[in-house]
């Protein structure tokens, strides 16, 4: 299963490093669950979005995700991809960028031709060939319909494809330079959220966790002293303040660390996706563990 995180301390920047592929591997003996694919956006000092990334198979140089990466900004935004949609390209590894944001999704959504025709002449801003970057489209067009109301436009743009495709799961992080969304739909995947103070739960902690399946490492001695909203697929460590969203939340953290969260797609999908439905590749991404 794709592997989501995101961070926001906003408005102070955050130096942070971040290891996406920690864990050890045997390359023969555990080729057959390897990533697909590993990239991590955050943003300059002056606003420019930045994303680092590699489409990575079993077979390939794994050095780019075992590299740490050190890099300061005010939000970030990590994904580990289990590919379901479209091959090993670069161009279909995320996060993605539009418009000065930066997007990543979890879950499968089908009838891509459909989607494709609703998109129009908006289809020009995927180059590549995942329901992700469609479905990123979708919310750049959407919110610039309204206004440039981010939220607005996911709401819009998931709800449409709740409405009309079929779909597995539709986990997504956004982010801009210092603002951050998530929506968790419909109960598919988890998604969980920690409101972190300045040191964590100990009062006095620079932030140091590893996901439970050693895919995601990140540590940042300046959340020691500032805090910070951390959104991810698992919790990252023993704080007990980690909270599963609700299923059709939409949580937005905004440019002061504000948070405010809303169910926004109460009801499940008109054409909700089992495992069983999904193809033998597309179902493999998406089992946990």
């Amino acid at each position: 299963m794709c592997r989501l995180f995101g961070l926001t301390s906003a408005p102070r920047r955050t130096y942070a490093t971040f290891w996406l592929l920690d864990a050890p591997d045997s390359l023969s003996a555990q080729s057959h669950r390897e990533p697909d694919g590993t990239g991590l956006g955050y943003f300059d000092a002056d606003g420019t979005p930045e994303v680092h990334k590699a489409p990575l198979a079993a077979y390939e140089d794994r050095a780019f995700a075992r590299e740490a990466r050190d890099v300061e900004s005010a939000t970030f935004l990590a994904h580990i991809r289990y590919a379901s949609t479209g091959g090993l390209d670069v161009r279909n590894t995320q996060p993605f960028e539009q418009e000065g944001r930066l997007f990543a999704h979890n879950g499968v959504i089908e009838g891509l031709d459909e989607l494709d025709r609703h998109l129009g002449e908006d289809r020009s801003l995927v180059h590549g060939d995942t329901d992700s970057e469609r479905f990123f489209a979708l919310v750049t067009r959407e919110t610039a319909a309204l206004d440039g109301n981010v939220s607005a436009g996911l709401i819009s743009a998931a709800r449409w494809i709740a409405d009309h495709l079929p779909l597995y799961a539709l986990n997504i992080v956004l982010v801009t330079a210092d603002e951050l969304w998530a929506l968790r739909y419909p109960a598919t995947h988890e998604l969980y959220v920690l409101q972190r103070p300045a040191g964590g739960h100990h009062g006095s902690r620079h932030l140091d966790d590893t996901g439970r399946y050693g895919r995601l490492r990140v540590r940042s001695a300046d959340l020691g002293d500032r805090a910070s909203v951390v959104v991810a697929s698992e919790p990252l460590d023993e704080n007990p303040h980690w909270r599963l969203m609700e299923p059709g939340e939409l949580l937005h953290a905004d440019r002061r660390l504000h948070t405010t969260s809303r169910l926004v797609l109460p009801d499940p999908p008109v054409h909700p996706l089992t495992l069983a439905d999904l193809r033998p590749t597309a179902a493999a991404s998406q089992r946990t563990g």
